[in-house]
């Protein structure tokens, strides 16, 4: 504490970003990265940027990006919004977006900045519980609020909604912004992009920090209506005209251009994860079903801490979660396959000790 602080700063619990220790024959698979690397023709893009013109600022509309955006997923460059990562476009969308006349829905179990952000902008909340499977409880997102964000596949539990369950909240809410917050959905969920042209409610955020390989480049983007871009335009440049730099913006325009590689090394996660599954199952372990580059388990004789500070003890990070929920869980994110086999090979040695 300060006497420097002022009270909103006093009163803040800020988000806990993921460990990121250095030790002797590290395995990181506690925050959800790739584990290959991004496009040769991102490198090569970012490399190209590195020249004489970084002197001068970049596009403050990020054009070029947003019309690369727009083409991939058919649609306007007006219906696209870019940003520091999908925090900050999260973070623009709860100043710009939701009302705190009313609280904003979101699920008990999910992305651990939405109360973070709702702390910052004094916006109230209310948690919506997941079922006894740990799915969203579509029905239960009703009654007043000041809109209602959904992670989809949701933050922590890798399980996801379909289209139509989304839909039935957009038709519930006509009046408020429905943000769904796509950050894993290259890994095996459906989309809603295509729904922002029916749904002028709806805003779409993803990220190219998971599926794209590129967490240190730090790009994000929404689609939604040209209502809803525009209020997040008019935040973002009342805070920084300026979020993505050249070499973002030139790198983040290859990365999205690469389709193929995109395929294939969602893919070959993908792959990894049905591997993964059987043999942590196999080991007694209760695995929800993942379509996210990540799997939640526990184990019914075995405390997720206890588990979580073995692994570290030999090198293997994995997240142990402080949410009432799931405190007794662990998520391990999808590794290459060899470094699922070391994982698998070292929880025998801990579970047999």
């Amino acid at each position: 504490m300060s006497r420097f602080w002022n009270s909103r700063v006093h009163g803040l619990h800020p988000y806990i970003p993921g460990e990121q220790p250095r030790l002797a024959d590290l395995l990181k698979l506690n925050t959800n990265e790739s584990p290959y690397g991004p496009s040769p023709k991102v490198l090569e893009a970012i490399k190209d940027s590195a020249e004489d013109s970084l002197r001068l600022y970049p596009d403050p509309t990020a054009q070029a990006l947003r019309e690369t955006i727009a083409t991939r997923f058919g649609t306007s460059p007006e219906r696209v919004f870019v940003g520091n990562g999908s925090d900050e476009v999260l973070a623009h969308t709860f100043r710009a977006l939701f009302h705190n006349d009313a609280p904003l829905l979101f699920s008990d179990v999910t992305y651990g900045f939405y109360p973070v952000y709702c702390g910052l902008f004094d916006q109230p909340y209310r948690h919506i519980p997941l079922n006894d499977k740990f799915e969203i409880d579509i029905d239960a997102y009703e009654g007043p609020c000041g809109g209602i964000a959904i992670a989809n596949p949701n933050a922590n539990t890798g399980i996801a909604l379909s289209l139509d369950a989304i839909e039935s909240v957009l038709k519930r809410h006509p009046d408020r912004t429905v943000v769904i917050d796509e950050a894993y959905v290259d890994f095996g969920a459906d989309s809603a992009i295509d729904l922002t042209h029916r749904y002028d409610n709806l805003l779409v955020v993803q990220t190219l920090s998971k599926s794209y390989a590129l967490a240190g480049l730090r790009v994000g983007f929404a689609i939604g209506s040209p209502e809803l871009i525009e209020g997040l335009i008019r935040v973002k440049d009342s805070f920084n005209s300026y979020p993505l730099s050249r070499p973002a913006q030139q790198g983040a325009i290859a990365a999205i251009e690469d389709r193929e590689w995109l395929e294939a090394i969602t893919r070959r996660v993908m792959q990894s994860r049905d591997r993964l599954v059987p043999e942590l199952e196999n080991l007694g372990f209760q695995v929800l079903p993942s379509c996210a580059n990540f799997v939640l388990v526990r184990h019914p004789a075995h405390p997720a801490g206890s588990l979580a500070a073995a692994l570290r003890e030999r090198s293997i990070l994995v997240r142990h979660l402080s949410t009432p929920r799931i405190q007794d869980w662990l998520r391990i994110t999808i590794g290459t396959d060899e470094a699922c086999n070391r994982l698998i090979k070292t929880l025998q040695t801990i579970l047999s000790s």
